[in-house]
C-alpha cells in the first residue's frame, strides 16, 4: 500500500476521534489500528513515520509512535 494511502487512512481515523480529549483520542486511534489494520500495514506506517516519508496529524502521530514502541506492532 502506498505511503499516501496509509497516511490518508490513518488521518481519517484520527479525524473521527478528534472531538475527544487528546489522551482518549490517541488511545482510541491506537486501538483502532491494532484491531483493524493488518500487521503489515502497521509495520509500514511505523517505518514511514520513522523515515519521515509521511505527514500525520499530531494525535495520529502519537498513536503510531506508541505502536512503534510496542513489541506487537
Amino acid at each position: 500500500m502506498s505511503h499516501d494511502k496509509l497516511a490518508y487512512m490513518a488521518n481519517q481515523i484520527g479525524r473521527f476521534f478528534q472531538s475527544q480529549k487528546q489522551d482518549t483520542a490517541v488511545a482510541a486511534i491506537e486501538d483502532h489500528l491494532t484491531k483493524f489494520w493488518d500487521p503489515r500495514m502497521r509495520r509500514a506506517i511505523i517505518a514511514q513515520l520513522a523515515d519521515g516519508s509521511i505527514e500525520l496529524d499530531p494525535m495520529v502521530r502519537q498513536a503510531v509512535e506508541h505502536l512503534g514502541q510496542r513489541k506487537t506492532a
